[in-house]
């Protein structure tokens, strides 16, 4: 009869811990879809034709989608069932994967990483309400720690991970591979986790909430990816949609997307307050914002993303075209950063019990921020990227520092009732920051790249002005991955054309020792203005971390993951 209880208990503990497992695999395969794609995008626009816009979209409908609809699944798992929403978004997720991956055109792979970005939406705030309801103390700690930790860590493998299979067997099972991993997610699921839900959850829906906050952010990231292609102020190419045409000629769409895109997220806020207030059903509750924790971390959380998945996406590009590297190999530099986001975040839950998760945050924003400005100045032409691992490994251990422990501080002071509603802020925050780093990080780097690449194409001598115009729009139309064609004697079709007739090889080997030197040039500054913006972004976190209250340590017994 005595040892009932210590059996019940032991049972108990290690069906939470086998839950988490299964929460971990959920997270790492949502994760890992946010970073997979970077080191295949090149082998993708090839075989579906994506244009340079086309392979940002690829990466930011994803988050995008991911932001717009977290608060939303966060509040349906408070009152519908937080397993029940984890679920679902798996089943919404392997789906997806599956139309990516028999996906035979640009228009279908951006649609299907757009459902993808619907399943994941529902996974990720499941995974943290779950947490905050199941674990208390220093399990809490622990558990947050493992959590942060496959996603810094599986952040940074995705890269290796989608170079091999780029490599060696197609981009599609970049999406394939989730079949057998999320099959497993839902069975254990099923098995090890207890349904949990806020039984006051008030019923409703909030369709103006939820259409002024999807359209103020996919407006103000549309603006950010297609300023380039439509211009900035002026019209350089007219949008269409649908048979419809932008009316005007003096200004073009950019500026009234970014008004719209401000002027819904005023609405939503006024919207969201209103309703708070008069009783009903909200989406997302401003007065969380009153906990300094809870309004810090999710700043510095957002901002530092900027500059975390920006990079991600911008340096895979370089390593390629510039250096040559296949997308394994690129993976396998990049493995340096998962080795220091592994090798950290464990360490993350002992420093944050001693001295307190905010300053293990800054810890690792400070490191962050390290890793990426030296990596960025040791970028060049002729890079050993031998070179590259040190700083990566710097960059991998902020990671998971600060990644590890963010999540603890945000969530620390906020009520488990409303934990789905906080989780759903938190993680919506750091997707905005991941979908306006890939558009704002892309953007600088595309635009550089086709600023610096037709600068150093005008001092170029005896060549034509329609084929250095054509050189430059296919850079600038492939990402800059045409330059692996230009080195290789490869010509693109359209500056085939502007000599008006078949080139022959002799004439495609000079054009390619002619232009690769300027376009390679131009690449490194671009990547690196990139790099160095991704620093600012990531120090602006830092400093934002540091208004983050100082709490003494709690002990294991109380509740709470640890200090915050």
């Amino acid at each position: 009869m005595t040892d009932l209880p210590s059996r019940e208990s032991s049972a108990s503990t290690r069906r939470r811990w086998l839950g988490l497992v299964m929460l971990s695999l959920g997270v790492a395969m949502i994760i890992v879809d946010a970073t997979i794609v970077n080191v295949a995008v090149p082998s993708i626009a090839r075989d579906l034709g994506l244009s340079g816009t086309g392979t940002e979209w690829v990466n930011t409908i994803y988050a995008l989608v991911f932001a717009a609809f977290l608060v939303t699944m966060g509040r349906l798992g408070d009152r519908l069932g937080r397993r029940k929403m984890y679920l679902i978004g798996l089943v919404v997720f392997l789906v997806a994967s599956v139309l990516a991956g028999f996906a035979p055109s640009g228009e279908t792979l951006i649609g299907a990483r757009l459902l993808q970005g619907l399943g994941g939406a529902a996974i990720l705030p499941a995974t943290q309400s779950i947490l905050n309801s199941n674990f208390r103390g220093r399990d809490r700690a622990i558990a947050f720690g493992i959590w942060g930790s496959m996603i810094g860590g599986m952040a940074a493998l995705g890269p290796l991970i989608g170079g091999w299979l780029t490599t060696y067997l197609s981009w599609r099972w970049a999406f394939y591979v989730n079949i057998p991993w999320g099959i497993l997610a839902i069975v254990g699921t099923w098995r090890w986790i207890d349904e949990s839900c806020d039984e006051d959850a008030r019923a409703g829906f909030d369709p103006f909430g939820f259409l002024f906050i999807t359209l103020g952010l996919a407006s103000i990231v549309f603006g950010m990816i297609e300023g380039y292609t439509y211009g900035w102020t002026a019209p350089s190419e007219k949008f269409g949609f649908l048979g419809w045409t932008w009316p005007l000629d003096s200004i073009s769409i950019i500026p009234f997307a970014f008004a719209l895109g401000f002027a819904c997220l005023a609405a939503f806020t006024v919207v969201e307050i209103r309703r708070q207030r008069a009783g009903k059903f909200f989406l997302f509750d401003f007065s969380l914002w009153k906990y300094p924790a809870f309004r810090y971390g999710n700043l510095a959380g957002s901002i530092v993303s900027l500059g975390e998945f920006g990079l991600l996406f911008s340096l895979p590009l370089f390593l390629q075209a510039v250096l040559g590297m296949s997308a394994f190999q690129v993976g396998l530099t990049i493995l340096s950063l998962a080795v220091g986001s592994f090798f950290a975040a464990p360490l993350a839950a002992g420093l944050a019990n001693r001295y307190g998760p905010r300053r293990v945050v800054t810890l690792g924003m400070g490191l962050e921020a390290i890793g990426i400005a030296v990596t960025a100045a040791l970028l060049s032409r002729d890079l050993n990227v031998l070179l590259l691992v040190p700083p990566l490994f710097v960059y991998g251990l902020g990671v998971g520092f600060a990644t590890a422990q963010l999540t603890s501080v945000v969530l620390g002071d906020v009520p488990t009732e409303v934990s789905g509603l906080a989780s759903g802020t938190n993680s919506m925050m750091r997707q905005i920051g991941s979908a306006l780093g890939i558009a704002i990080l892309g953007s600088i780097l595309f635009v550089s790249l086709g600023v610096g690449t037709g600068d150093r194409l005008a001092n170029i001598q005896g060549m034509p002005q329609s084929a250095k115009v054509a050189v430059r729009q296919a850079i600038e139309g492939s990402a800059g991955q045409a330059l692996i064609g230009f080195r290789n004697g490869e010509v693109d079709p359209a500056l085939a054309r502007q000599f008006g007739s078949q080139i022959s090889p002799a004439m495609v080997a000079a054009l390619g020792k002619t232009v690769a030197p300027p376009i390679e040039a131009a690449f490194v500054d671009a990547a690196r203005l990139a790099g160095f913006a991704a620093t600012g972004f990531v120090l602006l976190g830092l400093i934002l971390s540091l208004l983050i209250p100082k709490k003494k340590p709690r002990g294991a017994d109380q509740d709470g993951a640890g200090p915050s």
